[in-house]
């Protein structure tokens, strides 16, 4: 196989706007040990980056409440059921949710691409991991 990455992001606590650590910039998780977590199933990847990420803070999320979706998980968390841990990509503007950055060493995800080696790829595909390589070395 031959693999490159595409680009690293950043992990974001996503809690209710009136909460208590909504307004800090940065918090660890260890802030979050005895909150109610709602997280994406076990079928989505993103949960395994989660999991890890506590696990390695020693803090052993208490899941209330499970979604294959981001949006779910967001709007439940804007509803004020629990708190949740999302990638970079899944911030989005919401009145009623605030992110903040967690600063636990290694609190971030690779994103990556895997091809078959010497595996024949058509030329739209050819040009389609060049296009994500040439993406990837701006993103650096």
């Amino acid at each position: 196989m031959e693999t490159f990455n595409l680009r690293t992001e950043r992990l974001y606590a996503i809690l209710p706007r009136a909460h208590r650590l909504a307004k800090k910039r940065k918090l660890m998780l260890k802030e979050l040990r005895d909150q109610p977590f709602l997280l994406l199933r076990e079928d989505h990847c993103f949960r395994d980056t989660a999991i890890e990420v506590c696990k390695r803070a020693r803090v052993v999320p208490k899941v209330v409440f499970e979604s294959g979706q981001f949006s779910s998980i967001l709007a439940m968390v804007g509803a004020g059921l629990g708190i949740s841990i999302v990638p970079e990509m899944a911030v989005e503007q919401r009145p009623d949710c605030a992110y903040v950055a967690v600063s636990d060493d290694r609190a971030s995800r690779t994103i990556g691409v895997v091809t078959l080696k010497g595996r024949y790829l058509s030329r739209v595909q050819q040009a389609f991991l060049a296009h994500l390589h040439t993406f990837s070395q701006k993103d650096t």
